[in-house]
Formats: structure tokens, C-alpha cells, sequence
């Protein structure tokens, strides 16, 4: 930290000040943002199916947007390393309001280009939910940076959570305006997500990354607040935290894509209605959120290892609880995808905090814009395909496919002696 001694209590306390602000607004622009993103991804691959009339094709559009999510982090985190994150993160959710209008104009069109194009936009604002967890670690010390994330998560919950379960009631307004049933879900997107970039915008002062920036908070030891050389991100890749981290969020954020994206076409093809897609998906997405204090929690209490390992088990199970389950059942179904979700918490979780761990204060957007960038284009390949496998062998051959990817990188893990790379208690 910058300063004489009796300058750094003065300096922790304007942190502190500084941090909890961040945090609550960070917080409500989650419960936007989530609200946004999940009911638009809980019902596109059903209305890409109706768009085309293909469940082959039904995921091509969600891995649209899981792509270009992906590919918006490197822009939006140069952004942020120039600008700070307030900036960034509104950016990316006023991107999602012409994505969600494009959406709409799809549905009333039956336009496959169209409906690409709106879902790419439309998937900037998970760009922004994502590197805002991020941005909940910029002040926080190192033993306390699992927590900041786990907070910002939570609050995606609230808005994630509720928000699939708002689709009949959507649909239902569309068709009071004679629009598509499946258009009203996107109506209600794009009002969440300009609500959310208003907000960033006018209140995320002081920008964390900024404040970071002066007062070197938690950087490295002996790496200082920034490097003057600024290695490429394959020299970051050289810190085993960087490696492992980054391997994480890939794996779990793949596995959970390619079932996720999969689960209401599958639902609906075997007589479920939508409102059961809704519950279905609504648990799914408590489970990626709704465990972020405990797992935030583990992670600084336990290290980032154990917590990354606990994701690798409950993938697994994911994967065979819904190789086994009744297709006309829809509880075994729901139970695989919260035990999907919790995966990707304790993944997302883990590998980001030990990510974050390893990285100076002028290198974090760079390379965690990179990280998201890997993390999503797996995602996007996986729900591109994921199609395609659905229609060739169903959902047990998608399960029996998410297992094969993560049995042996669990394995790997487990057997990597890493006691230096947990955070202390």
C-alpha cells in the first residue's frame, strides 16, 4: 500500500468505505443483470426450435450468445484496464437492450439471421454479470476475496432465480400486445437490462479498479501494483494459480452449457410444459448462485483447491443423475441441474478467486478478460454441438459426454500436490 506508515490505517478505512458501497451497487445491478440474461437463455432454445423447427438447431443461437459473451471480455476488460470498471460493465448490458429488441423482431419474423444476431448481443449482458465478480475483489485483501465474490454472485441469484419462473406471465403480455408468447420474456430482458447499465453508470463511484490502482490494494507479494513490462497473458499462464484457476471455470463452465442449453428442449419434447421448464431452469439457477457465501466462504477458509475439487464431484454427479433419469419425470431432471449449477459455483468460485490471487492490480482485466474469454468459447462450442448430440443420442449421450470431460481433469486435480496455492486461513 502507497504511503508512510501512519498513513495506512487512514487509507485501509477509506477502502473499506469504498468497498461496501461498491458491493451494494454491484449487488443491485446483479439482480438486473440476472433477471435479464436467465429468462431470455431459460426459453431460447425453445424458440429457435419453433424459429427453425429443428431440435438440432435449437441450441445454435444460446451458443450464439454464450460465444459472444465470451468474445465481449477481452474488449470490455481493455476498457476497464483504461477506463475502470464502471464503464465497462454498463456497456455491456446496454449492448444486451438491442440484442433483447432483435430477439423480439425474431420471434415476430420466424427470422433465423435475425435471431442469431439478437442472441450475440443479447449475451454481452452475461459478459457484464460475469466480470463483475471480478470487480467485488479489486479492494478486498486476499483472505477475504472469496467472500467479496460470493456476495456479487448471491445477489445474481435473487433476480436469476425468480426470473425464469416470470415466463407464462411474460408470454402472457406479449399476446395481450399480439406479439409471439416467446417475445415476452425478451420484453422484460431488455427493460432489466437497461435498468442495470443506468445504474452502474450513474452510482459505481468510486470505480474499484481505480481506487485499486492508488492504493496498490492486495497486490502480489513483491509483484507491486502493476508491471511495467505487462507480460502477455501466456507468461501469467506460467503461475500454476493462473493455470489451475483458468482450467476450472473452463471445465465447469462447459459442462454446464452443454446440459443446461439441452434440458428444456428435452423437457418440452417429452410433453413438459413451459412453466415446468421454468421451475426446472429457476433451479438450476439457484444452484449457481445461491451457494456463493458458503462456497466464497470455503475458499477463504479451506483454500482454493479443495472448494475447485468439490465443483469437479458435483459435476459429476450432475452428469450421472441425468444419465439415469426418467425422461417423463421431471424432478430427476431438475435435481441433475441444480447439482449442475453447484458445480460451476464451487468452479467459478474457486478458479477465480485463485486466478485473482496470483495477479497484480494493472494486469487483473487483461488476463481475467482472457480466462472468461477461454471459459466462454468452451461454453459456445459445447452449446453449438450440444444440438446436434441431443438429436443423435439424447440427453443420456450429453450426460455420458460432460462426464468424459471432467473425470479425468477431477482426476488430475486430485492428484496435484498444490499446499502453497490455497489461500490462507
Amino acid at each position: 500500500m502507497t504511503g508512510s506508515t501512519t498513513d495506512r490505517p487512514r487509507e485501509a478505512a477509506i477502502i473499506a468505505v469504498a468497498q461496501r458501497r461498491i458491493l451494494r451497487v454491484l449487488a443491485a445491478a446483479q439482480v438486473l443483470g440476472g433477471a435479464a440474461f436467465f429468462i431470455g437463455i431459460a426459453v431460447v432454445p425453445v424458440l429457435a426450435r419453433e424459429v427453425t423447427g429443428s431440435a438440432a438447431l435449437a441450441g445454435v443461437p444460446t451458443a450464439a450468445a454464450v460465444g459472444a459473451s465470451a468474445l465481449a471480455a477481452v474488449p470490455l476488460s481493455r476498457l476497464m484496464a483504461r477506463a475502470g470498471r464502471r464503464p465497462g460493465l454498463a456497456l455491456g448490458h446496454a449492448i444486451a437492450v438491442v440484442g433483447a429488441g432483435l430477439v423480439v423482431l425474431a420471434a415476430v419474423s420466424r427470422s433465423l439471421p435475425v435471431l442469431m444476431l439478437g442472441t450475440a448481443l443479447f449475451g454481452v449482458a452475461n459478459t457484464s454479470n460475469l466480470l463483475a465478480r471480478f470487480a467485488a475483489t479489486d479492494l478486498s485483501v486476499e483472505a477475504q476475496r472469496g467472500r467479496a465474490m460470493g456476495v456479487v454472485l448471491l445477489a445474481t441469484a435473487l433476480g436469476a432465480v425468480a426470473a425464469p419462473n416470470l415466463v407464462p406471465a411474460t408470454g402472457t403480455l406479449a399476446g395481450a400486445v399480439e406479439l409471439p408468447a416467446l417475445a415476452g420474456p425478451f420484453l422484460f430482458a431488455a427493460l432489466a437490462s437497461g435498468l442495470a447499465a443506468l445504474l452502474l453508470f450513474a452510482l459505481l463511484r468510486p470505480d474499484p479498479l481505480e481506487v485499486a490502482g492508488r492504493h496498490a490494494v492486495a497486490a502480489p507479494s513483491g509483484t507491486g501494483s502493476s508491471s511495467s513490462a505487462r507480460p502477455p497473458i501466456l507468461h501469467a499462464l506460467r503461475d500454476r494459480r493462473v493455470a489451475i484457476g483458468a482450467t476450472a471455470m473452463i471445465a465447469a463452465n462447459l459442462v454446464m452449457t452443454v446440459l443446461m442449453t439441452m434440458a428444456p428442449v428435452h423437457l418440452v419434447e417429452h410433453g413438459h410444459s413451459l412453466g415446468v421448464v421454468g421451475v426446472v431452469i429457476s433451479g438450476h439457477v439457484a444452484g449457481m448462485f445461491l451457494p456463493s457465501p458458503l462456497s466464497g466462504w470455503l475458499c477463504d477458509r479451506w483454500g482454493r483447491i479443495p472448494v475447485i475439487a468439490a465443483g469437479g464431484v458435483a459435476l459429476l454427479c450432475a452428469a450421472g443423475v441425468g444419465a439415469i433419469a426418467d425422461s417423463n419425470a421431471s424432478a430427476p431432471i431438475g435435481v441433475s441441474l441444480v447439482l449442475l449449477g453447484l458445480g460451476w459455483n464451487l468452479g467459478i468460485v474457486g478458479g477465480g478467486t485463485l486466478l485473482t490471487d496470483a495477479l497484480p492490480v494493472g494486469e487483473r482485466p487483461r488476463v481475467q478478460g482472457a480466462a472468461d474469454l477461454a471459459m466462454g468459447m468452451a461454453g459456445a462450442l459445447g452449446g453449438l454441438a450440444s444440438g446436434a448430440v441431443l438429436a443423435a443420442g439424447g440427453f443420456l449421450l450429453l450426460c455420458v459426454l460432460a462426464a468424459g470431460v471432467i473425470a479425468p481433469l477431477l482426476l488430475v486435480l486430485m492428484r496435484t500436490r498444490t499446499p502453497t496455492l490455497t489461500a490462507p486461513s
